[in-house]
């Protein structure tokens, strides 16, 4: 549950807002049919709740869910905009390894790179490893 706990909560936040959305909309149709002399018809509430969530869902939500889903995905298969400078560190980061340890560096460096999963600087999902790793050690 922990592990999820942004999700559930965003799946709440959603749930109880599209509820509030329909429980008012409900009461302004009524009022709105009692205005015009008109009978309360649920069919009719359906459609007009329909179109507008729809309206709203297409306006709003389609914009939200492409732009953190589609940048989400694109930091996630490492495109050229999201890198913000991962393989500079990473360079500097394996030259340093290279200099201290001297003939073990390569070993160090395949080891880091199976920990955490990485293939020529790109890393493949759920390789989190709880082993740290320390430069000269094995």
């Amino acid at each position: 549950m922990k592990r999820y706990a942004y999700g559930w909560l965003t799946a709440a936040f959603f749930l109880i807002s599209i509820a509030g959305h329909w429980a008012f909309g409900w009461y302004a149709f009524v009022d709105e049919q009692q205005g015009l002399h008109q009978p309360v018809a649920v069919s009719a509430y359906l459609v007009e709740m329909g179109r507008d969530t729809f309206e709203n869902w297409q306006s709003e939500f389609l914009q939200l869910i492409w732009q953190v889903v589609g940048l989400a995905y694109f930091l996630y298969v490492g495109s050229p905009a999201s890198k913000e400078n991962d393989d500079r560190t990473e360079a500097k980061l394996d030259a340093l390894i290279r200099l201290q340890a001297g003939e073990k560096a390569e070993a160090i460096l395949a080891d880091i790179d199976r920990r955490f999963l990485r293939t020529h600087g790109h890393p493949k999902p759920h390789g989190h490893g709880a082993e740290r790793v320390v430069a000269g050690r094995e």
